[in-house]
Parts: structure tokens; C-alpha cells; sequence
């Protein structure tokens, strides 16, 4: 199979998904064949391309009601299931700092798309913002959710903020990753069939072993960069909205304003934005508050 051929929602004539997809009202699937990898793709909508770039551990279904609201809106929402993740399968369990970025930039040469508006959040803003740093002419515009600026100035205060990376750097085979979905990270509540299906591709090889490999190998090694101020040396050409939420410890306003405060100096345009009674999962909590700031800064950014 070429680069440039996908195969439809599997039917029973075809290889079915495994495990079964979490429905989703309105969001097609397709597989999309790069060389060693075969990306999930959910789809949803007609119109100007958004790229929608999921966190950890989640996978495609964490987008589905901004996506059907971006549908509404006339836009064309593509929500990939990166490397290590949801239903992508991969040749090699092998991955580097810029996997996920080799692997966006197949999808979009695959789908014939030259630029996208990008949506991300938690781990896929990394590769988002890897996007929008090294190929901007790729990106119209961006929003990031829970995520600084790259070109961020560290603070003693944002370090109760990584408490959860030691349970995935240390990862166990068959460990469950249920508590990840605690109220210290969901303000609104999260039904246990949610969280069921937020960890249902947890049981694939690849994504168990993902687990642990994607912090050490992306995670740790652009912090450690974002730390050095690799990016501050850097300019952002990309048009930038980041959004956090107020039940996020301990990235509260004062805080997040503190660390940007380079971003004159850093970027052409970055805004900030706060969501009331949400936390970090952003699109759980407050999935309308979520679209209607995407597609305000959509509008803006024309």
C-alpha cells in the first residue's frame, strides 16, 4: 500500500478495530499507510482543515464533541491517533524526540494538505508545537491546551505540575492508569464508563509499552530543552493561543502570565486564555468552552 492510500471504516469483510472504537456521533475512521506505520484516523466535517493533536494517555475520543462543534462550524476536523497511542499501528516500537513530528507531517503530505489550523493538547502540544517551530509554513494558526509556550522561563512554582510524570516514567505492564483521571486532574467529574474508554487501547502491546518509552524519549528530552531555552533563542511565527484552566495546580494565572512574560520578545503572536471550573483535561471538563475559543482564534488569525 502506497503512502497515499487509506482503507475505510472497517466493515465485518474487513480487518475490525481491536478493541472496539468508543462511538462517537458524526466521526468517520480510516487508516491512512505511511512507510512502517498506519495511522487512525478519526474524521468529522466539511471545510478548512483543523488538526487535532490528542494527550496522554489519550487517543482520539477525547476530541469527539469539539470536533462535531468545529464541524458545525464549517471546518473540516482530522484527528489522528499518534504513534504509541490509540489504534495507530506500528512497525517498530521505536521512537525518538520527533517521531510524532516525521509522522504528522506523512499524514498531511498523505492527505494532500499544504497547511492546518492546529489544535492540541498535554503531550501532542509537544508535537504541535515541534510543528509550528520547525515548519510553520505548515500552520495557519494554533491553539495549545495545558501546555506553556515553549519559549517558557522556569519557575520553582511549576514543579508540582510534573507530579505525574514518575508513575509513567516508571511504568509497570498491566499497571492501570485509571487514577491519572482523578478530580486532581478532571474538576467536572468523569464517569467510570469514560474513563474505561479514555484507557481502552491501553491493552494493545504497543500502547502499554508507549506508556513508559514517550516520556523518557519526547517528554524528558523537550523539557530539558524548553529548560536550556532552546526556544526563547527561537522565533514562534505561528499565531498561538494557549489556553489553561483555573483548577490546573499549579498552573494558575498569575503563574502561567509569569512564565510567558517572553513572549514579545519570542513569538509574532501569542495570546493566553483561562477557563473557568475545568482542569486538565480541558476537553472533558469544558468541551464548548474549548471550541468556541478555537474557533474565535480561527476567525482571528485569517
Amino acid at each position: 500500500m502506497s503512502a497515499s492510500e487509506s482503507l475505510p471504516l472497517a466493515s465485518p469483510k474487513d480487518r475490525a478495530w481491536s478493541p472496539p472504537l468508543p462511538p462517537a456521533d458524526g466521526i468517520t475512521h480510516r487508516r491512512i499507510a505511511a512507510p512502517g506505520l498506519r495511522t487512525h484516523l478519526a474524521e468529522c466535517g466539511q471545510g478548512e482543515p483543523v488538526l487535532l493533536l490528542h494527550g496522554f494517555p489519550e487517543h482520539w475520543w477525547q476530541w469527539r464533541d469539539v470536533a462535531t462543534g468545529l464541524a458545525a462550524a464549517g471546518y473540516r476536523a482530522l484527528i489522528p491517533d499518534l504513534r504509541g497511542a490509540g489504534w495507530t499501528e506500528a512497525d517498530s516500537p521505536a521512537l525518538d524526540r520527533t517521531s510524532r513530528l516525521r509522522d504528522v507531517l506523512a499524514l498531511l503530505d498523505a492527505l494532500g494538505l499544504e497547511s492546518v489550523r492546529l489544535l492540541s493538547h498535554d503531550m501532542g502540544a509537544l508535537t504541535a508545537m515541534q510543528l509550528s517551530y520547525g515548519h510553520p509554513e505548515r500552520v495557519l494558526s494554533a491553539v495549545q491546551l495545558s501546555v506553556p509556550p515553549a519559549f517558557f522561563a522556569f519557575s520553582p512554582r511549576i514543579v508540582p505540575g510534573f507530579r505525574h510524570l514518575p508513575q509513567f516514567l516508571l511504568h509497570r505492564r498491566g499497571t492501570s492508569l485509571r487514577r491519572i483521571f482523578s478530580p486532581a486532574y478532571v474538576a467536572r467529574g468523569m464517569t467510570e464508563e469514560v474513563k474505561d474508554r479514555h484507557r481502552a487501547p491501553q491493552r494493545r502491546a504497543e500502547v502499554e509499552a508507549a506508556v513508559r518509552t514517550l516520556p523518557w524519549r519526547q517528554i524528558l528530552p523537550e523539557a530539558l530543552r524548553m529548560s536550556a531555552g532552546v526556544y526563547r533563542r527561537r522565533r514562534l511565527a505561528v499565531p498561538t493561543m494557549v489556553v489553561f484552566d483555573h483548577q490546573d495546580r499549579p498552573w494558575t494565572e498569575p503563574v502561567v502570565r509569569r512564565i510567558s512574560r517572553h513572549a514579545p520578545r519570542c513569538a509574532d503572536r501569542v495570546e493566553l486564555a483561562f477557563v473557568e471550573d475545568a482542569a486538565h483535561f480541558l476537553t472533558d471538563d469544558a468541551p464548548e468552552e474549548v471550541t468556541a475559543l478555537a474557533l474565535e482564534w480561527f476567525a482571528r488569525t485569517r
